[in-house]
């Protein structure tokens, strides 16, 4: 490395003590960097291919209450945006060659193939070479999310944000609405810009219609691309939560605590009666107890629990990538594996291990310390 990493990063820190912190990866023959968790104030996913970098994607805020977050967040328009429930992935062009990172900063094979397949991008580097292109991977064949959209037939590459590749200062919003256009690259739907006062309502508003179609939620951003927040639905919650108590042992309580307190906190905020919070409680307690029901009967049984997923791609790309899960140590119960035409389509379960020896244990009789 032949880069002062030091102060590209801003960072007061030895550059070999920085480096140290970067796992090392290779792709295609071409070895680099990326870095698993934030470090420094360095982003998560930075990745360094060769003399270039990737930064990472930011950390999004979270709002509980729209009102006041919107209140303490903005001082000026606001953009209302979809926030969709796939995989973040950063695409950057690095020595003629398309590349895409995932949120940890590996050059994830499957995803790269099926960012080349989809993107018709090659004009949009050659117009704007040090920037990337980040977005969510949807869709009911990826390796990374379970949650399927009716109008995705496999996957699908959804832009929310261009940013400079080295400094991740990003374009603001219309102009990236408009280089999307410009260079046929789909986006997550975008409801408009308003005033903060007028964003609640405009925001509540999306926010009812995603809940009822079971669909993530929203982004709300600065015009200039630079301050974010996310807020999701009820419907995801309970999905997330339904999520987690399908693999009971391998979700900590800080995941189903936020959750829950997200429904608390939402209830109050609609002023909501006595019976809508009954239903609302109802509905989180079906989402809780019947998958850690069906959980348990499955390990009783001999079956496989886990998280099972869909992908298709050619031989290679498909081998790669079940290959990188085990090497991450993941076990891998594999329920299809079949060739159409010249792709290769498997069916596999990450097996949630903890789960599934966990609720052996306690089958047989194993007891809890409380």
């Amino acid at each position: 490395m032949s880069r002062d990493w030091g102060s590209l990063f801003d960072v007061d820190t030895d550059p070999e003590d920085l480096l140290e912190h970067f796992d090392t990866e290779w792709f295609r023959g071409q070895r680099y960097r990326h870095l698993s968790d934030e470090r420094h104030g360095i982003e998560r996913g930075t990745a360094l291919v060769g003399d270039v970098v990737v930064r990472g994607y930011p950390s999004m805020p979270r709002a509980l209450v729209l009102e006041p977050a919107i209140r303490e967040t903005f001082d000026g328009p606001v953009a209302i945006e979809e926030k969709l429930n796939g995989y973040n992935v950063r695409v950057a062009r690095i020595d003629g060659d398309l590349l895409a990172f995932t949120r940890s900063g590996f050059v994830c094979p499957y995803t790269t193939r099926k960012v080349e397949a989809l993107l018709d991008a090659e004009t949009f580097f050659d117009d704007h070479p040090e920037h990337m292109l980040c977005g969510e991977l949807v869709g009911p064949e990826n390796p990374y999310t379970d949650h399927d959209y009716s109008e995705i037939e496999e996957v699908g590459f959804y832009v929310f944000g261009i940013r400079h590749r080295e400094s991740g200062t990003p374009m603001g919003v219309e102009r990236r609405l408009d280089r999307c256009a410009t260079y046929g690259l789909d986006s997550v739907d975008h409801y408009g810009t308003f005033a903060p006062a007028a964003a609640v309502d405009a925001a509540r508003e999306r926010i009812d219609d995603l809940n009822a179609r079971g669909r993530e939620g929203v982004v709300l951003k600065s015009t200039d691309g630079e301050t974010a927040l996310k807020y999701t639905t009820s419907a995801i919650h309970r999905a997330d939560l339904e999520h987690a108590f399908e693999l009971p042992f391998d979700y900590g309580r800080d995941f189903v605590f936020t959750r829950v307190m997200r429904e608390a906190f939402q209830a109050v905020e609609r002023g909501e009666s006595p019976a809508a919070v009954d239903e609302r409680a109802r509905e989180l307690g079906e989402a809780i107890l019947q998958p850690a029901v069906e959980t348990i009967r499955a390990v009783d049984a001999g079956e496989p629990v886990g998280e099972t997923h869909t992908v298709r791609g050619d031989p290679k790309t498909i081998s790669d990538l079940l290959s990188y899960f085990r090497d991450q140590g993941l076990e891998l119960h594999v329920e299809r594996d079949e060739t159409d035409g010249e792709q290769r389509v498997v069916t596999f379960t990450k097996v949630a291990q903890s789960t599934r020896d966990k609720t052996r244990y306690y089958l047989g009789g194993g007891t809890i310390d409380e």
